[in-house]
């Protein structure tokens, strides 16, 4: 039997725990307010009635106070219940939007490790802020809103019958008319579709904007504008051919509705016309009066279930996509073992990356003993960056087996295969705290004479001296920012701090300047002693003491050795050596660049 699907407020509940009980408060409290807040119209309509009931003698009207501080009395109250509806609703959309951002940051931490580098920060950030966001607009506002819609109608029909019921339909037509027309053309599995393509195009744009922002300063470099970074603009265009095109499609519907919404009035004018052919009588012009009065409201509410129904589609796609990545599976581990030493054994692996064909590595075998130091070389793309992660357990392999101190990754618990790998990325980033709290993420339980070892280890001290705070200064925070070599610095204490038994340097010294390279290897010679190394490398000249050196081309291994066996087989290796010592003696003189 299909399981029922659960709605998107049953869903919604989940997240709010015992706070859904502040929903339930909300969508009452908002009801009973429209229907108090009815109550001044019947209060003015009893003033027309006596104003009337004693023309021209007004100085007997002597209730016409009391109707109107009644009238005021139940319009403050009416404000007072839903000012507390909208406390209570607001109390819970809170709580289910903070559970919703927790629930999904928990749940992409236990993912593969390669996931946010596939899925872009940019679709990430918005999928956890933003669909969350959608969720609290729903609960705090649009649902107490809704109450109101349905309330309204209701106490409407109750007060018709007390009046002419000829108006009352006359009234209710046009209003009928745009309900037909918002179900029509404004909701249903179309409108769900559209606003499913709005977000994706939304998302696509988001994503690639933050790559963009990312690519700023290449783009500015090269004198380049927006339109430079192809696959932005194509996210840009696609959007604008989207949003063109729908509004097109929605103008004449929505010209409809807007008409037939604010069309009562109209209505009532010709209902007044047709039903007064037998005389008009003081009851027949004050119920057209109250009428008048009455029926504005049910404008404002058709335009509160339009806007309700427009959000909780927003509300079903951003469960929709919040899905997408909670039914993402972590990668399973069948076993708890602890590896016996840090050796690294890979055994004939294939790997492809989601949602692509071809192979990124395949057939890729090596045995790297516990202590050893190899380094993985070759051209861009050949498979270098993938096979360090893997080892690192960022993904799973295709087929195939990656070996850990005897142990296959798979059977080693997130937590232990982290305790066993340091990796210091390329790009490796700070985040917005203490120098002091950044080293200390390589071992939290770590104690602060601890954490100033491991800067002094990294060679990190300089950087310490020259901030009045020390230790304690704030990166990002007043414009305090460190170079990329700096960064890099304090990666190698947190890697320090944490002591791993393998290490992973992927292109290490990339962003290093020349006084920074000499300090990084520095601390790379001391981070070094007694543990396995794994090191990718562009500059040969940082390898050529590697125990192994093993060359990737095409996603396979092209050929290994130490350097000098690889020198006299004058291969991959040799031709890359040569480039290598060319590029270097390059000078820069008045007739050009000579080697």
């Amino acid at each position: 039997m299909e399981k029922k699907k659960q709605s998107a407020l049953s869903r919604l509940m989940d997240y709010a725990g015992g706070h859904k009980y502040f929903t339930y408060a909300s969508l009452v409290l908002a009801a009973v307010s429209a229907i108090i807040a009815l109550v001044p119209f019947y209060e003015i309509w009893r003033m027309l009635k006596e104003v009337l009931e004693v023309r021209p003698h007004f100085e007997n009207a002597v209730s016409l106070k009391q109707y109107g501080w009644m009238a005021v009395g139940f319009a403050l109250l009416a404000m007072v219940f839903y000012i507390v509806a909208l406390m209570c609703s607001h109390k819970a959309a809170f709580r289910v939007q903070a559970n919703m951002r927790i629930k999904l940051m928990q749940h992409i931490m236990k993912l593969p490790l390669g996931f946010v580098e596939s899925e872009g920060s940019g679709k990430i950030r918005k999928v956890v802020m933003e669909s969350s966001a959608a969720t609290e607009t729903f609960l705090a506002h649009n649902l107490p809103d809704k109450a109101v819609s349905i309330a309204t109608p209701i106490g409407l029909l109750v007060m018709m019958i007390a009046f002419d019921w000829r108006l009352g339909i006359a009234s209710l037509i046009p209003a009928a008319l745009a309900f037909i027309l918002m179900g029509s053309f404004m909701m249903g599995p179309k409108m769900a579709e559209d606003m499913k393509q709005y977000q994706n195009a939304l998302e696509s744009m988001s994503s690639e904007a933050v790559e963009y922002v990312r690519g700023v300063p290449v783009l500015k470099t090269f004198g380049q504008t927006i339109f430079s970074f192809r696959r932005f603009r194509h996210a840009i265009d696609e959007y604008e051919k989207w949003t063109l095109g729908y509004t097109k499609n929605m103008m004449l519907p929505m010209v409809c509705f807007t008409t037939a919404s604010n069309g009562i009035f109209a209505a009532l004018i010709i209902a007044a016309y047709l039903f007064s052919g037998h005389g008009v009588t003081d009851t027949f012009i004050l119920n057209i009066f109250f009428y008048i009065l009455i029926t504005s409201i049910l404008t404002v509410t058709l335009m509160k279930i339009a806007y309700a129904g427009e959000s909780q589609m927003l509300v079903e796609d951003a469960l929709m996509r919040m899905d997408t990545i909670l039914e993402m599976q972590p990668l399973p581990t069948n076993e708890v073992n602890v590896p016996k030493d840090s050796s690294v054994v890979v055994e004939n692996i294939q790997f492809a990356y989601p949602n692509t064909k071809n192979l990124a590595l395949d057939g890729v075998s090596m045995q790297i003993r516990s202590g050893e130091h190899i380094a993985l070389v070759g051209p861009s793309g050949g498979g270098k960056t993938t096979l360090a992660s893997l080892i690192a357990r960022f993904w799973d392999v295709k087929s195939g087996a990656i070996k850990l101190g005897g142990v296959n990754v798979k059977n080693i618990s997130g937590d232990e295969l982290m305790d066993q790998v340091s990796y210091v990325f390329q790009d490796s980033r700070l985040l917005k705290m203490s120098i002091l709290d950044n080293v200390r993420m390589g071992r939290p339980d770590a104690t602060d004479e601890e954490v100033m070892q491991a800067l002094k280890d990294a060679q990190c001290m300089d950087i310490i001296e020259k901030f009045p705070d020390g230790v304690h200064t704030m990166i990002g925070s007043k414009g305090i920012y460190v170079s990329g070599g700096e960064s890099q610095r304090l990666a190698i204490a947190r890697a320090f701090l944490k002591n791993a038994p393998i290490l992973i340097l992927d292109e290490a010294t990339a962003f290093a300047d020349p006084d920074n390279e000499r300090l990084v290897q520095q601390a790379f010679e001391k981070l070094s002693k007694g543990k396995t190394v794994i090191m990718i490398a562009h500059r040969l000249s940082t390898v050529t003491a590697a125990d192994q050196i093993y060359v990737l081309a095409d996603g396979k291994v092209a050929e290994h050795g130490t350097h000098e066996e690889l020198l006299a087989k004058d291969a991959v290796y040799g031709h890359m050596w040569k480039e290598y010592n060319r590029s270097v003696n390059w000078q820069v003189g008045k007739g050009g660049v000579t080697a």
